[in-house]
């Protein structure tokens, strides 16, 4: 399974990004994956390794490239609770940095980089994220539409906030099918309505699904967070929505 390390010209400068595809000589459809708050790290390799595997070339940019290249925050091996609070300490400033607006300018990069590869097909892309990474990945589908035909985020964060430029509230012209696989707890009653409500609008497909037994962070082996069922169903659900909605060129 061919990977590598690369940068990808962006309006800001260049990203440092991972990217993994089969080793066939074929084209196969691209997906965007988006990093958790704790950003492109062993695990994120991982992860997009794995879904080469199934036919995908996956691009996994630093989203926090303007702080340095990965890992900008020093982190441990394994992430357990001792740790947490105080990584997040330093985890969060660069967070809040990174803007609506650096978003959809990275994406803008992050999706001609991919349809630019001669290992990519020509039809649509997918953008996945987990964690933040998820309300990333529906930002760029509700910029990009026609160019992005699958959406799917886990455990995510930031999908609804108070912010007029809440990403529920930007996707009037969103035309991909969208998954949301939640931990228990990951948002309120009245942030699921208002989600929900919003997708309703759009007329896609979608589903918004609470995974049972799992916390905020389920999909990552690197943390406590850990729960093998529930990346399971991760992957249940994450790749018969791919398979549906790309197809290569």
């Amino acid at each position: 399974m061919p990977s590598t390390t690369i940068r990808i010209p962006t309006q800001d400068g260049q990203a440092d990004a991972f990217a993994a595809y089969p080793d066939d000589g074929e084209r196969h459809p691209g997906v965007l994956l988006y990093a958790d708050a704790l950003g492109l790290r062993p695990e994120l390799h991982d992860k997009a390794r794995q879904l080469a595997d199934h036919g995908y070339y996956v691009l996994v940019p630093n989203i926090f490239y303007r702080h340095g290249q990965a890992p900008v925050v020093e982190l441990p091996p394994y992430i357990g609770e001792a740790e947490r609070a105080g990584l997040f300490d330093h985890v969060m400033p660069v967070v809040q940095a990174h803007t609506a607006e650096r978003v959809t300018r990275d994406a803008d990069a992050y999706l001609d980089f991919l349809a630019a590869q001669p290992e990519v097909g020509a039809g649509p892309l997918g953008a996945i994220g987990y964690c933040m990474g998820a309300s990333l990945a529906l930002r760029t589908a509700a910029a990009h539409p026609g160019r992005v035909a699958a959406v799917a985020g886990f455990h995510p964060g930031l999908l609804v906030t108070d912010e007029a430029d809440s990403p529920h509230r930007l996707l009037g012209g969103l035309t991909a099918e969208v998954h949301f696989g939640l931990a228990e707890g990951d948002l309120t009653p009245e942030a699921l309505a208002d989600l929900t409500r919003a997708l309703d609008a759009t007329g896609v497909d979608h589903a918004i699904e609470t995974y049972p037994g799992t916390v905020h962070g389920f999909t990552m082996s690197d943390t406590s967070a850990f729960h093998p069922a529930g990346l399971q169903l991760h992957w249940d659900r994450l790749l018969p929505l791919l398979r549906r909605t790309l197809k290569a060129g």
